[in-house]
């Protein structure tokens, strides 16, 4: 019972990282997606 419990309490977690990470990369949209670079370093 207990190994059943951390099994699903691992799926949980790696869907609650997925949706996290799905959000934060713009869901494909590359409009929504956050930038690499702050700051412009070629000069």
């Amino acid at each position: 019972m207990d190994n059943t419990k951390q099994f699903v309490d691992k799926v949980h977690d790696t869907q609650r990282k997925a949706e996290k990470n799905k959000r934060s990369n713009g869901e494909g949209l590359p409009a929504n997606v956050l930038q690499n670079k702050q700051h412009s370093t070629n000069k």
